[in-house]
């Protein structure tokens, strides 16, 4: 479970570094043609022209984008410029290459195409005005997790600060939910990590169905979520939280046809007399330490509620 960062220091290192590095490349020339963006991964917001006709993505010193992974094939996969369009086509790679998360041989970009090649994530960006285009991108990736597509640590911290001004200044009820995945190092260790990056990003797509356009749902860091929900009480804001468990602990989660058993561990937390966002998080972070101390996969928060219908396992609390 990630610890609590003091709310002065806005989004952590973490996000500092990724709006400074994102800002440092807005200075530096923007190409007018066809592009790829990384939205994810090592060179964050770096820019790659699609001019030639060949573009080749892989490992090896010799392709024309290098992505210098692991997971990712010396020779990977390709991106055409034909007169009728873009075209990317996989290179027969160990781990596929994969386009708005289907895997693909051969397949037609379209403008906004999100391509995954191993641990990275490119944005394929197409039109009569790229650098707007692109300019729009930057921004995005200092509000939005490049993985999960659900806004990040950065812009829930100034979501969370608003809120409870409002809230406190009109005596309105605001409720927090803190999850994170139990034993996700686990998932990492014995499936690998791009088994985790898909856990991450399907859990993402499940809770972010259900999110009203009033509420802030971000990836508050590693494998750890938040939802605020204003207008919303602690003993509302929990059967929504059992809502999320059940439908996490029942959802299939297959990657490359072996099951994953995935729940969550959420805790939860009313503004009441928390003034000052940091103690607000913290309240929430102590009740999902609870739930994870009380055999996870449950619910914990709600004043006169709390037990959750998870499993009944007590194993010690652990990392993840």
């Amino acid at each position: 479970m990630g610890s609590v960062m003091e709310f002065a220091e806005v989004a952590g290192q973490d996000e500092e570094t990724r709006v400074s590095s994102v800002s440092r490349i807005i200075d530096k020339a923007i190409s007018t043609e066809s592009c790829l963006v990384t939205i994810y991964g090592r060179e964050l917001g770096k820019q790659y022209s699609l001019a030639a006709e060949e573009t080749v993505i892989g490992r090896g010193g010799d392709s024309t984008l290098i992505l210098d992974m692991d997971n990712v094939s010396r020779r990977h996969a390709r991106v055409l410029n034909k007169k009728d369009g873009f075209y990317v086509e996989d290179l027969k790679s160990t781990n596929g290459t994969y386009v708005n998360d289907v895997e693909v041989k051969y397949e037609r970009l379209r403008n906004g195409d999100l391509i995954k090649i191993g641990g990275a994530i490119l944005k394929f960006l197409q039109g009569g005005n790229i650098e707007a285009l692109f300019h729009e991108e930057i921004y995005r990736m200092t509000i939005v997790d490049g993985l999960t597509q659900v806004h990040n640590k950065r812009y829930f911290l100034e979501f969370i600060d608003r809120e409870m001004a409002r809230c406190a200044r009109y005596d309105r009820p605001l409720s927090l939910l803190l999850f994170d995945i139990d034993h996700f190092k686990q998932v990492n260790d014995v499936h690998g990590h791009l088994a985790g990056d898909f856990v991450l990003k399907r859990l993402a797509e499940i809770v972010g169905k259900h999110i009203r356009k009033e509420e802030a749902f971000a990836r508050y860091g590693g494998e750890e979520f938040a939802v605020l929900m204003p207008e919303t009480t602690s003993e509302r804001a929990r059967i929504f939280a059992e809502k999320i468990r059940r439908m996490v602990e029942q959802t299939p989660f297959v990657y490359e046809d072996r099951k994953i058993a995935v729940s969550v561990s959420i805790g939860i937390a009313e503004m009441g007399p928390h003034r000052d966002p940091n103690s607000f998080i913290k309240a929430a972070d102590e009740k999902l330490y609870k739930a994870k101390a009380n055999g996870r996969n449950r619910v914990e928060g709600a004043e006169g509620a709390e037990g959750g219908e998870g499993s009944e396992t007590t194993d010690d609390v652990e990392e993840g």
